[in-house]
This record gives C-alpha cells, structure tokens and sequence, in this order.
C-alpha cells in the first residue's frame, strides 16, 4: 500500500513538475508582433539586398516573361513597398524620394533598397504591440489593422525574396540563402 500511495504521490509530483516546467522555462516577450517584425526586417534586409547584389548590372532589364517586372522593377518595388509599408506601420508619412527608373544603375538601385530598409529600421524602432488593432491606410485605398500590415508586409518580403531568387536562378546565379548549401542533384 504504501509503495502505491509513493508512487501516485511521486506521478503527482512529476505532473505537476511537468505542467509547470514549461511555463518556468518559456521567457516572456512584451512586444513579440513588433519584435518578430523587426527581426525579419533585418534578415529580409540582408536576403533582398545580397540578391541585388548578385545580379549583375546587365541582367537588371531581365524579365522572365514579357508579363512580369524586371530584376530592376522588382527592386525599386521592393523599395516603394518597404517605405509606404513601414510608414504605414509606424502611423508617419513616407519619404518623398526622387523618382529611380528601372534602368537607373545597378549602385543606385541598390543604394535606393538600402536606403529604403535604413528607412524602415529607423521608423519601425519606437513601434510595439500596443496600437495592433488601429486601422491603417492600405493599398487601394482601404483600411486594414497595424498588426495586419506587419503581416502583409513581413509577406511582401519573402514573396519579394522569393522572386529575386528565381531571377537570380534562370541567370545562373546562386541566391544568397542557397550559398553553402549541399549542391543539387
């Protein structure tokens, strides 16, 4: 009886320990949405521009099909995105830049989609989680919540990197996140 009564006293003890661990363990984060926003600005930041990079300044004009942007429209797209979006998000007004064509160069395409993640690192700084639910201007002149926009927006770079790294591929060229990686079969 009694080595019952110690066992279910010690599967009480393990399940309470168990239940409570977790919760031990797991740190707090006071603005995770803002703090994750943040992060992927700075991985995002270093995908985009490293495939800017890549390309070469010739292969700026190429387009994979007649339909699509070119390397050079998706860049400066990447930029207008970035500045509308993060000024969107941190409820300020987005820089009036000079007017880039894409066939400018290649240096002041890329100065251009540094200049506009410098941009974002700058305006989104003092943002946190507070004011998720606030209705902000969006594309096509609708509305949607701040927290919506960090989605969209943290969206808009992996779709963005996305393309640059099949632009970078039908040129024969590595992205930057498959650099050192096993080679493919």
């Amino acid at each position: 009886m009694r080595s019952i009564r110690t066992g279910i006293a010690l599967s009480v003890c393990m399940l309470s320990l168990s239940a409570t661990l977790p919760l031990a363990a797991q740190e707090t984060q006071a603005n995770p949405i803002s703090t994750t926003l943040k992060n992927e600005l700075k991985s995002s930041e270093r995908n985009l521009v490293a495939a800017a990079e890549a390309m070469p300044a010739d292969k700026y004009g190429f387009k994979p099909t007649a339909a699509q942007m070119s390397f050079g429209q998706l860049m400066l797209h990447v930029a207008g995105s970035n500045e509308f979006m993060c000024a969107t998000i941190a409820g300020t007004k987005a820089p009036q830049q000079a007017k880039l064509a894409p066939t400018a160069s290649k240096d002041s395409i890329v100065a251009r989609i540094k200049q506009s993640f410098d941009y974002c690192t700058t305006t989104l700084a003092p943002v946190d989680d507070s004011k998720m639910g606030d209705m902000v201007p969006f594309f096509g002149g609708r509305k949607i919540s701040r927290g919506g926009a960090m989605v969209s927006l943290v969206g808009d770079w992996s779709d963005h990197y996305g393309a640059s790294a099949i632009y970078l591929r039908l040129n024969g060229i590595l992205p930057p996140t498959a650099r050192g990686a096993k080679p493919e079969m």
